[in-house]
């Protein structure tokens, strides 16, 4: 088995001064993305970059186009630019990881995090290699998420319903910006009379990485799938939709059709859990991360806590 890097690695600077940082990606890239390669995500400290507008001077220079969180799932809110809130989900509900967008033709190869509010507890930007993850999984699982790939399926309603709308997840209030999206992206759209949409995409279940060539685990099944939610959560859909999972807002199966085994599922959540590496916020630290190297999620948390984020691709 190879050896894995601990995550994240830290790199410390001297100067206060957010620019340091702006510097050290213009003069000390290779050195940077070579750290990247090789853990995955590194963890600035001593920058000071510790609200939006620091975040996005730091960032502008770093080579790749910045993305707005279109077609994103988590709810969020943009600050400036394209500098957004990493998540709204309440405290106490624990994001699992996952690789940001990668349902979506187009995910951000990198990842920018940085802490304007440090929790009281908890709270850290969880962190999971995603070629140990791959290793971990069992192969009979494995071989059918590279054979079938994943089928997501999201059912979002006009701004009259419960979590996010199709106006939010694309920012617009024009359904005709939407169908274009989904036309230039391979998302098929069913708009139905009430305005609600439902959207169907097909995703790899494991990809390679574009720099290292190694196979890594790239997919939000288990996310999407509503056996994520808690218990309760979980037995009101099933209430409300029977056994119709199609229909619920948030929906995965194979990328054949058939239906991810439960026992699969929970295999996914249980290595995912194993592999997950927690450190602590301290205002003004800056976290960038290999989308594809590394995933992400959210601890809970108790007190204040604002994270900031800004994609790359």
């Amino acid at each position: 088995m190879k050896k894995m890097n601990v995550l994240p690695y830290v790199w410390k600077t001297n100067n206060d001064n957010p620019l340091e940082i702006t510097k050290i990606f213009q003069n000390e890239l290779n050195e940077v993305l070579k750290i990247l390669n090789l853990y995955g995500a590194i963890l600035f400290k001593g920058g000071n970059i510790s609200d939006s507008e620091k975040l996005d001077a730091c960032i502008s220079n770093f080579p790749g186009a910045r993305l707005n969180y279109f077609d994103g799932n988590s709810p969020r809110r943009k600050i400036i630019n394209k500098v957004y809130t990493s998540t709204e989900h309440p405290a106490e509900l624990l994001i699992p990881l996952h690789n940001e967008l990668s349902y979506s033709k187009n995910w951000p190869l990198y990842l920018f995090f940085c802490c304007e509010t440090a929790p009281l507890i908890g709270g850290s930007t969880t962190l999971g290699d995603s070629r140990k993850i791959i290793e971990d999984m069992p192969d009979d699982l494995l071989n059918d998420f590279r054979a079938k790939g994943v089928c997501y399926i999201r059912n979002l309603h006009n701004g009259l319903g419960v979590g996010k709308s199709w106006k939010e997840t694309f920012e617009t209030d024009e359904i005709s910006n939407v169908e274009e999206y989904c036309r230039n992206n391979d998302i098929q759209i069913e708009v139905s009379g009430d305005g609600s949409i439902k959207l169907t995409q097909f995703a790899p279940g494991t990809i390679a990485h574009p720099v290292t060539g190694e196979e890594v685990w790239f997919n939000q099944a288990d996310q999407f799938h509503p056996t994520t939610n808690p218990p309760e959560i979980f037995e009101a859909l099933q209430d409300f939709y029977g056994e119709s999972f199609h229909e619920m807002p948030q929906y995965a199966c194979f990328g054949d059709g058939d239906p991810i085994p439960l026992e699969y599922l929970n295999i996914i959540r249980n290595v995912l859990k194993k592999n997950t590496v927690f450190f602590t916020w301290e205002r003004g630290d800056l976290l960038l991360a290999d989308n594809m190297r590394v995933c992400h999620g959210r601890d809970t948390f108790e007190g204040e806590r604002k994270i900031l984020v800004s994609m790359v691709r």
